[in-house]
């Protein structure tokens, strides 16, 4: 069993044995709380309780369900402005008039009167607020569960009484439903009625507006759209048709002027020509009588020269029949582009013509649709105010009754069983905080710390022989008890070579050969909290900022990093020292651990230098307000020197070097440096503080007098903490040390209390 739950199960017996020491002051206690209970409910009056029930948010008769009533149905809203309405005064003072409620009031007020005149009870017949004081506090209304039932009920002595006034504020409140109900759609189908007047006249007036408006523009339609979009859509195609024509004149005639100039040719225009291909093959014919007379006959031949003649006939008759081709060509071109400037010109007035009536056409559809929606506005208006007058005539309200107050037989308070189980639990509660108390302050244990003269030696821890042999070897060698006296600084010795990291003397165990160098105390908020607070706070972390706050007002926390310095040698250093902090996983107090010693270095006048290399978990320029952008990834980036992202704090004696924001990618920075590298030329500073996670390059390490590795004190496993003590040693550090965070505060008066706190860790692995 863990030591937790052992302590715990221990102070459980502890408190059971403190009530049996003192079982005499229990039984006197529980008994006189129980018999008080039994004479209380001997003595307390007898009262009766009766209760009236009714449903509200029912669908009305003659009414379609709406939205109104869709929503209203179960509203938790409308249930409780329901009950509002039922606990008004307005309504208890209408009960008044009910036959029977004053008197029953008045009965009831003198059956339970004991002191003072008859006269205070006569007076509720006419005071209305006397009345309303006296039965406004017997009144009980509330919901039945998640129903729509609303239950009315009222307590008194005398059940006619309760039955009487139980009924009578239900009858009042269901006549009050109907009438407001009544009064309500009254007013709302005589506006609507009114309304529907207005808007009849306004309907008629619009009609006659259209109309005229009609006649006045001359606004026709035609078969499927106004004559002036019918004869702008008839234009538009001849006009289309125009210039096809005008297009194809066009390209024959140039076509045909073309080949004109190059001569006779086989132009698909001149081919259509019945009488262009009748020369051509007359002229081809001759071509061939010539060329054959020629081989035979000489060139003055009769013959040669008659062909010759026809052939030049034939050829002017092909010239003529083509330039008459063209001219006939160029009247149809020009017939199609008279034709095709009509109709633009047609075009061009149907266009203004079709304007114009498209915005009277505008105007008319606008007019027409305001009137439509009048018309339907009209349309449901006439349905509503129909409907309105229906269930005015037929309405039994939204509120039903459910079951009147019956006649009570049985007393409501006080009932046997509940006010005894009360009397009996109330008993137990007084008579076990009576023994604690008389166990508390009658006889105190006396502690050995309480006494006078030197301090008595603690016995030593009891420590698993398994754990003892693997994880706190040095526990048996501790000293039961060790003082506290002062420590003697050593006069450091100045030699050529560094020296080696100062021998540690701690009283603390070890952890995998390393030393756990302090304890640091959980901090907590020292302002006044309630219990529930004071609870929540221990789960709750602390902001960096107020952490540091707490630790420097805490002296047994800032006792504790004086021996932290002590252990690390940092007040007798000859030369400056590099300290890299980190943990085995992320929540271990690294940070906060880290800042916390700088600010107390600051404090004795050591110069510190903060370096932040925690890609993954940057937190100093927000704890420290820094600019983001500054820090050794710029400098590395634009191949700066990291001594000039060197940021300072309000504390003459603090520098910090963050991380800082790259343009570009970094890739993973830390595999490819060390802490030597990028500390070197940082500045003269006493100490350095490096918070860093632990990557896997081989001498990230190197050049680093102390790797601190922060654990914290309720972690169930060890194995993370040695895995990470193990890869500091591989890395190159000079020194190893753990400090165990947030542990439970123990008292300095022996060295013993903090041997017992890092056992009970070292046991929780």
């Amino acid at each position: 069993m863990r030591q937790a739950v052992f302590n715990e199960a221990l102070s459980g017996f502890d408190a059971v044995a403190r009530i049996w020491r003192r079982r005499g002051v229990f039984a006197i206690v529980a008994g006189a709380v129980l018999a008080l209970a039994v004479i209380a409910f001997v003595v307390l009056p007898v009262r009766y309780l009766a209760t009236a029930s009714v449903i509200i948010a029912e669908q009305e008769p003659g009414a379609n369900t709406s939205a109104a009533w869709a929503q209203k149905i179960g509203d938790p809203a409308d249930m409780e402005s329901q009950l509002l309405v039922i606990r008004s005064p307005r309504l208890l003072r209408q009960i008044m008039s009910s036959p029977g409620v004053v008197d029953a009031v008045v009965g009831e007020c003198e059956r339970g009167r004991l002191l003072g005149s008859a006269e205070a009870c006569q007076r509720l017949k006419t005071d209305v607020g006397a009345f309303i004081d006296h039965v406004e506090g017997r009144f009980s209304v509330a919901s039945a569960g998640r129903s729509r039932v609303i239950n009315i009920s009222y307590q008194s002595s005398s059940p006619e009484a309760a039955q009487t006034l139980a009924n009578a504020l239900t009858q009042t409140f269901l006549e009050d439903q109907r009438t407001e109900g009544a009064n309500s759609r009254e007013v709302a189908s005589s506006w609507l009625w009114q309304e529907l007047k207005q808007l009849d006249q306004q309907l008629r007036e619009a009609d006659d507006k259209i109309q005229k408006f009609r006649r006045t523009k001359g606004l026709m339609r035609g078969a499927n759209a106004p004559i002036s979009s019918e004869r702008l859509t008839s234009i538009g195609q001849q006009l289309s048709q125009a210039e096809a024509a005008r297009a194809d004149a066009a390209a024959r005639l140039q076509e045909i002027k073309s080949e004109q100039e190059r001569g006779p040719t086989d132009a698909p225009s001149v081919l259509q020509s019945r009488t262009i291909a009748d020369l051509k093959q007359q002229l081809t014919m001759v071509s061939a009588q010539l060329a054959s007379a020629a081989g035979v006959l000489g060139p003055k031949h009769p013959s040669i020269l008659a062909l010759t003649r026809e052939q030049t006939i034939i050829q002017q008759r092909l010239v003529d029949e083509m330039q008459s081709i063209a001219a006939s060509a160029q009247k149809t071109f020009d017939a199609n582009t008279a034709l095709v400037n009509s109709l633009k010109k047609q075009m061009d007035t149907a266009k203004a013509e079709a304007g114009s009536a498209t915005l009277d056409e505008a105007s008319i559809e606008s007019m027409v649709r305001d009137t439509e929606i009048k018309r339907q506005q009209y349309a449901e208006l006439y349905k509503k105010a129909s409907d309105l007058e229906t269930e005015r005539r037929v309405l039994r309200g939204s509120t039903r009754l459910v079951s009147l107050a019956e006649l009570p037989s049985r007393p409501f308070f006080p009932k046997k069983i509940p006010f005894l189980a009360a009397g009996v639990t109330l008993a137990i509660i007084f008579g076990v905080g009576a023994a604690l108390l008389a166990d508390q302050f009658g006889s105190p244990a006396i502690k050995p710390s309480a006494t006078f003269g030197p301090p008595q030696p603690a016995p030593p821890p009891v420590v698993a022989p398994a754990v003892r042999d693997e994880i706190a070897p040095d526990i048996d060698d501790a000293p039961a008890s060790v003082p506290d006296l002062p420590e003697q600084a050593e006069q450091p010795t100045v030699s050529d070579e560094p020296p080696a990291p100062p021998e540690r003397r701690s009283h603390l165990p070890s952890v995998a050969d390393v030393s756990i160098l302090a304890c640091l105390p959980r901090l907590k908020t020292l302002r006044q909290m309630s219990a529930l607070g004071a609870i929540l706070q221990g789960h709750q972390p602390l902001a960096i900022p107020q952490l540091l706050r707490l630790a420097s007002e805490d002296g047994e926390f800032q006792h504790t990093l004086h021996d932290l310095v002590q252990e690390l040698g940092l007040d007798r250093a000859a030369r400056p020292q590099r300290i890299a902090v980190t943990s085995p996983e992320s929540g271990d107090g690294k940070t906060a651990t880290l800042c916390a010693l700088a600010e107390h270095l600051t404090a004795a006048g050591s110069r510190v230098l903060l370096v932040e290399c925690d890609l993954a978990h940057p937190a100093f320029a927000q704890v420290m307000a820094l600019p983001p952008d500054r820090g050794w990834l710029r400098a590395l980036e634009h191949g700066a020197l990291p001594r000039e992202e060197v940021l300072t704090t309000e504390h003459p004696h603090l520098d910090v070097l963050p991380i800082g924001e790259a343009t570009g990618s970094v890739g993973d920075i830390l595999e490819a440096i060390n802490l030597d590298t990028l500390l070197s030329g940082l500045g003269d500073y006493d100490v350095i503080l490096v918070d860093t996670p632990l990557p896997a390059r081989d001498d990230f390490l190197a050049g680093i007098d102390w790797a601190i590795v922060c654990v914290r004190s309720d972690r169930s496993l060890i194995e993370p903490a040695v895995a990470t003590v193990n890869k500091s040693r591989s890395l190159g550090a000079a020194g190893v040390g753990i400090v165990v965070t947030m542990a439970e505060a123990e008292p300095r008066s022996t060295s013993v209390g903090h041997v017992q706190t890092v056992a009970v860790y070292a046991e929780a692995g």
